[in-house]
């Protein structure tokens, strides 16, 4: 019987030093709180990809990928691929504005590695990188990023950091 106890009263002596060993959940991790209030946390370590289903089109989903969407961010001279060439300024918060005609306004995102802008007229262009340059893909209103162009030209960025 005492053996038991001993072994018991060893049991009960490790318990606060594994609880105290445990890591703090809130450290590297990302909290979701759903509609209905309750909320879940993930270890970071653990997440390989988000992804949020596009609203207009639930078959869609919008990949996010924060470092790659940094290199977007800042000025760029972009082609029609006829000889033209216009300025975009993706701003960090979203926001994009271009030189062509009188200027123009839109937003953009990070979707799948490239950015995409969606021009107030209608118009909406991709920046991706195609082999070691970046390209533009004008699209005309009323077709999709995933219709062929209506132009495409070279894009590079002008400044070296992000504005």
């Amino acid at each position: 019987m005492r053996g038991i106890f001993t072994g018991f009263l060893l049991v009960l002596l490790s318990l606060p030093v594994v609880a105290y060993a445990a890591p703090n959940e809130s450290t590297d991790s990302v909290v979701i709180t759903f509609k209905d209030g309750h909320q879940q946390t993930f270890s970071v370590g653990d997440i390989a990809r988000i992804e949020f289903k596009s609203p207009a089109a639930k078959t869609a989903a919008t990949h996010i990928d924060a470092s790659g969407r940094h290199r977007f961010v800042g000025k760029w001279i972009v082609g029609d691929g006829s000889g033209k060439t216009y300025q975009f300024t993706l701003a960090e918060n979203g926001d994009a504005t271009n030189n062509v005609d009188s200027g123009g306004h839109g937003s953009w995102t990070y979707i799948d590695g490239e950015a995409r802008i969606t021009w107030d007229n209608g118009w909406h262009d991709a920046i991706r990188k195609v082999g070691s340059k970046y390209q533009k893909f004008a699209h005309a209103p009323g077709t999709s990023f995933d219709s062929p162009p209506t132009n495409t030209g070279d894009a590079q960025r002008t400044n070296p950091e992000p504005i």
